[in-house]
């Protein structure tokens, strides 16, 4: 079965995007921010720190900041991204820094004290697999924190582009919150809690919108995508069909973000294995809080 997307195509675009990300992940930043602040859930200070999606390091820094004593690992896809970090670098704040999959942890067993994850989940689709492979090399009760874009993201956006182009998709897709936290109960977590933050950013026309998402990397990698250039005749189609959301002078474009705080299980608990399920946890068991 194909991957609903094109992980050499998440490289690609984050690796571009690498020199002006710092400047233009406005809203990425503001959500690093709410994510830091659940760091005061945990007990004790940590001895491994990774930051999985480190993308330019800015909580690598943070985190080395909070933690001096911590070994902190800089962890993303795209090399380009692992060589800007090294600007938040000084004598007092070193970090490690290492290109990796976030799928394939080069890490050993029970290693890491807490996971920070950053908007990094929305561009991995089996998300059962990602979370028993991070559950792997976290310590039982080590923190794992993590923020992911979720189902209604840029809604806008991909209306207008069905709309003007049919089912062609020109969006990448986005799970559900309840997909989140089943992945999380699946993979053997302990005590998950998921928070939900809506965000609205509002563009004088689509076509800034639009650049703003290729200066950040966050362009299509749906697998299914068109692989040739859009057309002019096209594009004006959707630029006329997002006008239909036009509020205020302004163009909407509507972010949904889960945010998750889970604990490392201890030793014997159940686990994904070999690609299987071999425990079950019920829906019910999951406590998700929303805020506005």
């Amino acid at each position: 079965m194909m991957s609903p997307f094109d992980s050499r195509q998440v490289r690609r675009a984050f690796s571009r995007a690498a020199p002006d990300y710092a400047a233009s992940a406005v809203l990425q930043a503001e959500v690093r921010a709410r994510l830091l602040e659940q760091l005061a859930y945990l007990p004790s200070p940590p001895q491994r720190i990774v930051d999985l999606g480190c993308g330019p390091g800015a909580a690598s820094k943070t985190l080395r900041q909070r933690w001096p004593k911590a070994e902190v690992l800089a962890l993303d896809l795209a090399l380009p991204m692992l060589r800007e970090a090294k600007r938040q670098f000084s004598w007092r704040r070193r970090f490690e820094r290492l290109c990796a999959d976030a799928r394939a942890l080069p890490l050993a067993d029970q290693s890491v004290d807490l996971i920070f994850s950053n908007l990094c989940v929305q561009w991995v689709d089996d998300l059962p697999a990602l979370f028993a492979e991070w559950r792997r090399v976290l310590r039982p009760k080590g923190l794992l924190l993590l923020s992911t874009f979720t189902q209604g993201t840029l809604q806008e956006l991909r209306e207008a582009f069905a709309s003007a182009d049919g089912e062609q998709p020109h969006v990448s897709p986005f799970a559900t919150i309840q997909k989140v936290g089943d992945a999380l109960l699946g993979a053997g977590f302990r005590d998950p809690v998921l928070d939900s933050d809506r965000f609205t950013l509002t563009y004088t026309n689509a076509t800034d919108l639009m650049r703003e998402l290729k200066a950040i990397g966050a362009g299509n990698a749906d697998s299914q995508r068109r692989r040739s250039l859009t057309g002019k005749a096209r594009m004006q189609r959707v630029r006329q069909a997002y006008e239909h959301f036009r509020q205020d002078g302004r163009l909407p474009a509507s972010y949904e973000v889960a945010y998750a705080q889970a604990w490392g299980p201890e030793p014997g608990q159940p686990r994904r294995q070999g690609g299987a399920e071999i425990a079950a946890f019920p829906v019910d068991q999951l406590r998700i809080r929303r805020r506005r």
